[in-house]
């Protein structure tokens, strides 16, 4: 398969080594310093472009990979006021788009864990819930997009949580994130219930940046070939558990 990188930050070298590895070829690597080669023969040629850049850059770059007619596996998160757009581009105009706010398999199937806990716990209202992400300085969004999923998973859920907060406004409907930034952690997410007598924890703690890669290239393995707006759900099936 060839491949285009969209972003050649950390993500995108780890993306490249793993899909060199995994035998497919990277024809294309556009950067904040070459965005005139969207248009060159080069990039025309990918049958995916995978896209890690940043929350300001990344709608526009999708927009060249749909002129372009390259399908797109977008990593970036901070956008996402603006993906009704990109799904009604999907449908209206038959391209290709796979979004998750995590490509890890891991973090996928701790997704599918805190939304059936949160099942559970919505029965049980003397347990209150917190959430708290930790990042790399380097990182700029917050919450995390990872953070979001499963945040908008719990209050999906639980009926006494309406909406999410990364400040304690002390109101008990509101559910509190706290997005910690330090040293060069690749992500921790923890979800915690507790009660007057006890807690309840689901954490998640990447060893380093591989996992995403990883998650990145099947995805784009999944996605060439393929028309509509996909996700993890789309390719792992967890619903089906």
């Amino acid at each position: 398969m060839k491949i285009a990188l969209v972003g050649y930050g950390k993500m995108g070298r780890a993306i490249e080594k793993i899909a060199l590895e995994r035998g497919h070829r990277v024809v294309s690597i556009i950067d904040i310093d070459n965005r005139g080669d969207f248009r060159s023969e080069a990039f025309l040629s990918a049958d995916v472009a995978i896209e890690f850049s940043s929350p300001a850059a990344a709608f526009d770059n999708y927009l060249e990979c749909f002129a372009a007619d390259i399908p797109v596996v977008a990593g970036t998160t901070g956008w996402l006021e603006r993906i009704d757009e990109v799904k009604a581009i999907c449908q209206n105009e038959g391209k290709t788009f796979f979004y998750a706010s995590n490509y890890s398999i891991g973090v996928n199937i701790f997704f599918a864990l805190n939304k059936r806990l949160a099942r559970i716990m919505n029965r049980f209202g003397e347990y209150d819930v917190r959430m708290s992400e930790t990042h790399h300085i380097h990182k700029l969004d917050a919450p995390s997009g990872t953070a979001i999923t499963l945040a908008e998973d719990l209050l999906g859920q639980l009926d006494r949580k309406t909406h999410w907060s990364l400040n304690d406004d002390g109101n008990a409907s509101t559910l509190v994130i706290e997005a910690i930034r330090e040293g060069e952690v690749p992500g921790i997410h923890e979800i915690e219930y507790e009660s007057d007598t006890d807690y309840i924890q689901i954490r998640h703690s990447a060893k380093s940046r591989a996992g995403f890669a990883l998650g990145a290239v099947v995805a784009a393995e999944f996605t060439a070939g393929k028309k509509g707006f996909l996700g993890m759900g789309d390719m792992l099936h967890l619903d089906d558990f």
